[in-house]
């Protein structure tokens, strides 16, 4: 079918779902509105359609279709709705040249009545415009989902398409537990492979910075690759990691950038172990009244993530000042 045609069914199976014009009138009101509306939707496009062959679907109207004020009333409502929307159409890039089709269409939905059969197929044209569309579909999704900005991979929509088919047909060749199992694993692990190619170098220059840092003098290790520098040793406590604490704290990207600080604020109070594992480890190991600078590789903090500021495999900078153990 044109794709016109299609979409004429699309917007009529959207427009019957939802609460109609004559819903919003009192009770005694509604009776008979859908036939005029219909047609004063489809003669509200006449200036759009000039030279499109219109004529063959316009149904006159006339004193003989207006007798009462619901009539007109009717009317009125059609025309107002088709011109709002003949702006939305010129939007979407439709015109005269297709018009016909989506009038087509529509008229063709609105004559569906009670008829189950094709109020499914109209439920079918419209969920698969949706999993079709190039901007908005299933496929663009997971394609952004999984390979992000990388467009030499794509995913193949057919099989995306003929595996939702043959679930509702019933003949599908593997279980939904097993898809989405499978489906889990292998996403996570595409979306890690895609990030290491597009940001290998950040993770390069990671290693390299962290490399640095280890033989910088007074910087200790303690361990899984994470290196701190003492600027203040404090005497009290050391909290666990199920403490909360209060703490002052600014983190920076190997450049330099600083992309989250409260230096100069109020202090945080925060659960330690709630935050990444190169910060609880500081953490852990600091007695309170400590003031620290922390180098954290990115195994250790946000991983393959992207967060803000903090591309993936990031390795990262904090100056942690301890405040207190709250109890």
């Amino acid at each position: 079918f044109d794709l016109s045609y299609n979409f004429a069914k699309k917007y009529y199976a959207e427009f019957a779902m939802a609460a109609p014009w004559s819903a919003r009138l009192p009770e005694g009101h509604r009776a008979g509105f859908s036939p005029s509306a219909t047609l004063g939707w489809k003669i509200a496009k006449e200036n759009f359609m000039k030279g499109s062959g219109f004529d063959d679907l316009t149904i006159s109207v006339s004193a003989s279709n207006l007798k009462t004020d619901l009539d007109s009333l009717s009317y009125l409502i059609g025309v107002a709705n088709g011109t709002s929307w003949s702006e939305y159409a010129a939007q979407t890039g439709m015109d005269s040249t297709t018009m016909d089709d989506f009038l087509k269409g529509f008229y063709e939905a609105t004559k569906i009545g009670d008829n189950k059969a094709k109020e499914a197929y109209v439920a079918g044209l419209h969920m698969g415009m949706q999993w079709a569309d190039k901007n908005r579909g299933i496929a663009k999704y997971f394609n952004q989902t999984i390979f992000g900005e990388d467009s030499t991979q794509t995913l193949n929509e057919n099989n995306i398409y003929a595996g939702f088919m043959q679930v509702l047909a019933g003949k599908s060749i593997i279980s939904n537990d097993s898809a989405r199992a499978i489906l889990q694993t292998k996403i996570q692990a595409l979306q890690k492979a895609t990030r290491e190619k597009l940001y290998g170098e950040n993770k390069k220059k990671g290693e390299e910075y962290i490399a640095k840092m280890a033989k910088k003098e007074g910087v200790k290790s303690l361990g899984n690759g994470i290196y701190y520098e003492v600027l203040t040793e404090g005497n009290g406590a050391v909290p666990a990691d199920t403490c909360r604490v209060k703490l002052h704290y600014e983190g920076k990207l190997i450049d330099g950038t600083v992309f989250d600080s409260d230096m100069e604020g109020e202090p945080h109070t925060m659960a330690a172990n709630q935050v990444i594992p190169g910060f609880k480890e500081a953490l852990t190991h600091m007695p309170v009244g400590s003031k620290w600078v922390v180098y954290i590789p990115q195994d250790q903090a946000y991983g393959s993530q992207e967060m803000g500021q903090i591309k993936p495999f990031s390795a990262l900078t904090f100056t942690i000042e301890l405040l207190g153990i709250e109890k």
